[in-house]
């Protein structure tokens, strides 16, 4: 099938300084997951100018969906996320973080620039002859974190009731350690199952010269962390994909004084539903060890975000979309993304966009940066990705 565009490169490419613009603007002014004010008033204002969504605001949180609506047809969603992380940036640039502690360093602030461009752009072809159906914009707030009850703001919107139907739905992500003209691109489990823990392990402590006296929570915690990395190479399958680490491990004050407790907290990754419960069961079954040494523990084991599972005829879109471009087929790796969430409720699929610098400030890091000529890329495919699904032929 071939879809006529009227000289969609052309229109891209004149889009660019709005791009970079709204791009910088969003990285000077970062804000931390739930406290997206600011971020969601200036999407506010750059949606409402375009007069042609249908905007509701607040949704679970600070979280907007622009509804595009271009007559009977599928409902196609594009997300965004729309917050930072606590890192204290470390830029020359002039468009560097204002908020102290707080940066984009996971290219959030692209995703919103690259959305609210598509946005333009959609506006423009709201009469369009040849696609029929709605789109609809989801700015999502609270990507990086969660709430009391374990909820991160993809969750908050599904829950919202704003969203109930979706036949398809699409997401990006910059991806630093792939260059600009590239996209990498992977069907089914693709990012990871993400399970924190926090184990307490709990002794009766005392004075360092008499440690026959006390029950050692430091000595116990040694058997455990070995026992805890042995999950990774003597339970797991090595035909699967799964992993523990240790994140943190906070014990005593004082370089004479045996403490009361040793706290360990660590995150879980894996791909599958079988893996991610072995990997909770091993572990409950580790804790059981401090136990047997005398000691007593307490295990918190948070769930976190499923796998992302992305959908083999949404990616076949997103491929076509990207003609031209390098396109790497390959995993994302061990991190989470709680895009996952929509995919598992509505067909879809996230890819990454190539916009390395330098492969060394990766994403989080404090000096982390993007080609922002990616963003163009990261708007042409939405917007072919829109009427490969939205057209309705001759």
């Amino acid at each position: 099938m071939t879809i006529k565009v009227t000289d969609l490169a052309s229109q891209v490419e004149d889009l660019y300084p709005k791009l970079v613009e709204l791009r910088r603007h969003f990285h000077s002014f970062p804000e931390l997951s739930f406290s997206e004010r600011m971020t969601s008033e200036k999407i506010l204002l750059e949606l409402k100018a375009l007069d042609a969504f249908e905007i509701e605001s607040g949704v679970g949180g600070h979280g907007i969906i622009a509804t595009l609506n271009m007559g009977e047809g599928p409902i196609i969603g594009l997300r965004a996320d729309m917050d930072a992380l606590p890192i204290q940036e470390q830029s020359k640039e002039s468009f560097t973080s204002r908020h102290p502690g707080v940066m984009h360093a996971c290219g959030h602030d692209a995703h919103m620039a690259i959305l609210l461009g598509t946005a333009k752009l959609l506006a423009e072809a709201a009469h369009s002859e040849f696609l029929q159906g709605t789109v609809k914009l989801i700015f999502q707030p609270a990507e990086e974190d969660c709430d009391e009850k374990g909820d991160t703001g993809a969750v908050k919107m599904l829950n919202s009731g704003k969203l109930e139907r979706l036949d398809r739905v699409l997401a990006l992500h910059m991806c630093p350690w792939r260059e600009t003209g590239s996209i990498q691109i992977h069907d089914g489990p693709s990012m990871a199952n993400n399970d924190n823990f926090e184990l307490a392990i709990n002794g009766s402590g005392g004075h360092a010269g008499y440690p026959q006296h006390v029950t050692d929570p430091v000595w116990i915690s040694t058997f455990i962390l070995q026992a805890l990395y042995s999950l990774n190479s003597r339970k797991v399958n090595p035909l699967d994909v799964g992993t523990l680490s240790v994140g943190e491990i906070h014990a005593g004050h004082s370089n004479n004084v045996i403490p009361h407790t040793v706290n360990i907290k660590g995150t879980m990754r894996s791909y599958t539903s079988e893996v991610r419960e072995l990997l909770v069961q091993e572990l409950k079954q580790t804790a059981q060890i401090v136990t047997t040494m005398g000691g007593s523990f307490e295990l918190d084991i948070q769930k976190g975000e499923p796998a992302l599972v992305n959908h083999p005829e949404i990616n076949q879109v997103i491929r076509k979309a990207a003609e031209g471009l390098r396109i790497v087929e390959e995993p994302f790796g061990m991190g989470s993304e709680d895009f996952s969430h929509m995919t598992a409720k509505y067909p879809g699929a996230l890819f990454f966009l190539g916009c390395g610098l330098d492969p060394e400030r990766s994403l989080h890091h404090p000096e982390f940066d993007i080609d922002e000529r990616a963003m163009v890329h990261g708007v042409t495919i939405f917007m072919k990705s829109i009427q490969h699904l939205l057209w309705k032929g001759e």
